[in-house]
């Protein structure tokens, strides 16, 4: 079996002392995979995406990124390891520019920023006519194409996603999962956390779903769409995800 790009091994952590948030999660992300996490509000997606970014420390278990142990190195340290980040709220500067953002994403690379930018308005041509604009003025859509461009500055191995669709109307969230999808074709391994599973599991090649801190239910992402258990038991449909 070809190496995992990410492995979480029994991860446990939270917040507060003597509150776990996450109580023994476990997942495998393969090289080249786009990856959903699911699950009802307070299951412990965001914390999960916040550990592997190096946000939030591990109380036990471990986190492996390509077969290196990188359990409780900090964010920055992460960046180093070729792992970025998109948050789900104020992930982008509004008063500058869409290019200046997107320069700030290859603060450890200065050296590769034309090229950087080059592969970003390639996938995001819409940022390139764009790029003198505040992006504070942008749409929800488009400032969420910022912050995944300003993330692929870095030529990362890994991009973590958290609820890209929120705040997005429908037809914003299509665009935006067909450009993570375009994404992840130019190498880049995906994994995501979410609240809309129809749109997410369309696009992803497997999918987990967290209740009460643990993974509950995993397997690929058709499976988990047809399945109308896991629509009913922890995402709070009553027929499935449709």
């Amino acid at each position: 079996m070809s190496e995992l790009a990410l492995s979480v091994e029994d991860v446990v952590a939270g917040y507060v002392p003597g509150v776990d948030i996450l109580r023994g999660v476990a997942l495998e992300v393969r090289p080249g995979e786009i990856v959903t996490v699911l699950g009802p509000n307070g299951a412990g997606k965001s914390t999960l995406i916040k550990v592997v970014a190096g946000l939030l420390r591990v109380r036990s278990g471990a986190l492996k990124l390509f077969g290196k142990d990188i359990s409780n190195l900090p964010a920055h340290r992460m960046v180093g390891e070729g792992v970025g980040y998109v948050p789900q709220t104020n992930n982008v500067f509004p008063k500058m520019s869409v290019e200046e953002n997107l320069e700030l994403g290859a603060y450890v690379r200065t050296r590769e920023i034309r090229r950087g930018l080059e592969q970003v308005y390639v996938t995001f041509p819409d940022l390139q006519r764009l790029r003198r604009q505040a992006a504070g003025r942008l749409s929800g859509g488009q400032r969420q194409m910022v912050a995944i461009g300003r993330a692929l500055m870095l030529q990362p191995r890994l991009m973590l996603l958290d609820e890209p669709s929120a705040g997005l109307s429908p037809l914003l969230v299509g665009h935006v999962f067909d450009k993570i999808r375009e994404v992840r074709e130019i190498g880049v391994t995906i994994l995501i956390v979410e609240q809309n599973a129809k749109a997410a599991l369309a696009i992803s090649d497997r999918g987990y779903v967290l209740a009460e801190g643990k993974d509950q239910v995993s397997g690929p992402a058709q499976e988990l769409l047809e399945n109308p258990e896991v629509g009913e038991l922890y995402l709070g449909a009553r027929k499935g995800l449709a």
